[in-house]
């Protein structure tokens, strides 16, 4: 079965959280990393809130509703996927990532997230070749154009592979891609 694409960007605490997701949903996710969010994250939440939507998605423990706190508070019309801790819970652990593919899916149903309809959208506006082409892979210096590329954008960091998906996920322009491009090579003067 096709896993299903939403449009909002999902707000979660860790890289495991993003792993069980993305077992369930074709998305982009944000992840706090806990209570220290860094300023970058703060950032690209914020990008993410303004061009896509967002939703935030923290465990049901006491840290992720203290999460959940400050990013509402921030992010007033944030969407909201709740799971509760029957389906969250592993033994002693209480997590997303200890959930099922059919909870996450439908915690985030009732998040009312926009699924994209088949066929709209599917072509992916920025391919691997585009990325080569832009000297952000394949290159000695690739990491670190990625890196410098996902500032100027404020997108932040990502191999290749989760580059271009941020790119074609935020709707980066390809004009706006282009003067990033050319932003970097000129740094170096």
């Amino acid at each position: 079965m096709e896993k299903r694409k939403i449009e909002e960007v999902i707000v979660v605490e860790g890289r495991d959280d993003t792993a069980a997701v993305k077992r369930a949903i074709d998305g982009l996710t944000i992840e706090t990393h806990g209570f220290g969010i860094r300023r970058e994250t703060w950032a690209l939440i914020e990008k993410a809130y303004r061009e896509k939507g967002i939703i935030i998605f923290t465990d049901p423990d006491y840290a992720g509703e203290e999460i959940r706190r400050r990013l509402t508070k921030q992010f007033p019309d944030a969407k909201q996927a709740f799971l509760s801790r029957e389906y969250a819970q592993k033994k002693d652990d209480i997590g997303i990532e200890n959930a099922e593919s059919e909870a996450i899916l439908e915690a985030i149903e009732k998040a009312h997230a926009t699924f994209r309809k088949e066929g709209a959208g599917e072509a992916d506006l920025y391919t691997a070749e585009d990325l080569f082409a832009a000297g952000l892979s394949g290159g000695a210096d690739s990491k670190q154009r990625r890196e410098k590329l996902g500032q100027v954008l404020g997108i932040g960091y990502a191999n290749a592979r989760g580059l271009r998906g941020k790119l074609n996920q935020f709707g980066i322009r390809k004009e706006e891609f282009y003067e990033a491009i050319r932003t970097i090579d000129h740094s170096g003067d």
